[in-house]
């Protein structure tokens, strides 16, 4: 996890060079005055049960926020990333209960949901770097595609999880619930990402395509591997969702794309590409969390709930893009 801000090189100066080598340094801060609120609003949101909870439920937006970085480094986005949970979300549901829901089927089903989740970011790779059409449009068009596909799949939602997949993602292991070993394998996978050179490429294509490009870097295979990663995390957060909710929904990711671009400018990075960290879509992701908690601690009106919501992501996120500007000014 530590590749860190942006393919540009930090310049000295203060409080400007710390928000250059690490962007999401004003989204840590956000989440600070966020959990205090919440503290202050609930102090039992502050245990350890409550910020558990709190992980576990939005564990899948993290990891489609993770999932949305990698494209928007190389100053790309991917409209589609919610549709393919739910595309992945269905067909390990189907396959599961197809195969008999034992700890094999349940295995099976998850590489399956892997590869499914490969083949779509795949195919964003080759219809946005490959063929050269604006991401923005071509990602809207896949996800109508995955989200016929997925109904194809699952026509009606409802379809349980076998009882061994969803009650192991909500159990204890040696006292510590489940879900923090899937977060150590998360951070070990991004630092092993972190290790490679795809990152730094990926921002290096989006600080300057035409720049990276005469210098050598293969601009579209490099392109095309953010979608694969992409479509790799978003595999794993329907993996995620299909834990916490128990069940097979062929919309259940529908939300879930916005958000996780939200998350990831939330976390300090750039839509046009070339500065931001991984780190930072974490807190993005986190900090919504603690938002829609806020929203409903203080007591808001079930009808002013979205209202509220949206108002109080758009002011955070006006905090946070404005400290970033400053500093980086």
């Amino acid at each position: 996890m530590a590749e860190t801000g942006s393919a540009k090189a930090p310049t000295p100066g203060g409080f400007k060079r710390l928000i250059e080598r690490y962007p999401f340094l004003p989204a840590l801060g956000i989440l600070i005055i966020l959990l205090a609120l919440n503290g202050i609003f609930s102090p039992n949101s502050l245990s350890y049960r409550s910020l558990t909870g709190l992980v576990s439920t939005y564990l899948a937006l993290i990891m489609l926020a993770i999932a949305q970085t990698y494209v928007i480094f190389a100053g790309d986005i991917d409209l589609s990333a919610g549709a393919v949970v739910s595309l992945v979300n269905v067909v390990i549901i189907v396959l599961m209960e197809k195969m008999g829901g034992g700890g094999l089927a349940v295995f099976a089903a998850l590489g399956v949901g892997v590869l499914a989740g490969l083949v779509c970011g795949l195919i964003n790779g080759i219809v946005v770097a490959g063929l050269r059409l604006q991401a923005i449009v071509a990602t809207f068009a896949t996800s109508i595609f995955f989200t016929g596909f997925a109904l194809w799949v699952m026509p009606v939602a409802g379809t349980p999880a076998p009882a061994l997949f969803w009650r192991t993602y909500g159990s204890k292991l040696l006292g510590l619930p489940f879900v923090f070993y899937i977060v150590a394998a998360l951070a070990i996978l991004l630092f092993v990402i972190s290790r490679t050179r795809l990152a730094l490429q990926l921002l290096s294509v989006g600080d300057d395509a035409q720049a990276a490009y005469q210098t050598g870097l293969p601009v579209t295979p490099i392109r095309i591997k953010g979608y694969l990663l992409c479509g790799l995390f978003s595999a794993l957060a329907a993996f995620c969702v299909t834990g916490d909710t128990a069940s097979g929904d062929p919309l259940v990711g529908g939300k879930m794309t916005l958000f996780s671009v939200a998350a990831v400018v939330l976390g300090g990075s750039a839509l046009a590409g070339g500065w931001g960290t991984v780190v930072g879509s974490l807190l993005g992701a986190l900090t919504i969390g603690l938002i829609n908690s806020l929203v409903f601690f203080i007591g808001t009106p079930s009808e002013w709930q979205n209202f509220v919501q949206g108002l109080a992501i758009l002011v955070v996120l006006m905090a946070g893009i404005l400290v970033g500007r400053r500093a980086r000014a």
